[in-house]
């Protein structure tokens, strides 16, 4: 596993990783992604677990790379892919249901729940 920096910019998400590393090299063969958090603080379950998943579009424009890392204090190479978000989930525990949340660009929020 490799790790990635996950940054949300000027209403966009964007994905940075070390040059060369793993992820880079398989998210230029395959450009789907998925991200998976737990917002909680404290290391608590609260909140919730959140993942997003869709298709990350490599910046190649040297410039364009070199303004956004001098944008978030990021002074050394790096590889930066924008995100194309496809679908956002939420699952948490909410009393005795899981409650799963879900989004799609264009569609509703749609709420499952089960006991």
């Amino acid at each position: 596993m490799t790790g990635l920096e996950v940054i949300f910019r000027d209403g966009e998400l964007w994905l940075g990783m070390m040059p060369g590393s793993l992820k880079a090299l398989d998210l230029r063969r395959d450009p789907r992604f998925a991200v998976h958090a737990n917002p909680g603080a404290d290391d608590s379950m609260d909140g919730g677990d959140v993942k997003l998943a869709g298709r990350a579009v490599e910046v190649t424009d040297e410039a364009e790379v070199a303004r956004f890392g001098e944008a978030i204090g990021h002074p050394e190479a790096f590889c930066l892919f924008r995100a194309a978000v496809g679908e956002v989930v939420r699952t948490s525990v909410e009393g005795d249901r899981l409650v799963i949340r879900s989004w799609r660009p264009g569609g509703p929020l749609v709420t499952r729940d089960r006991d």
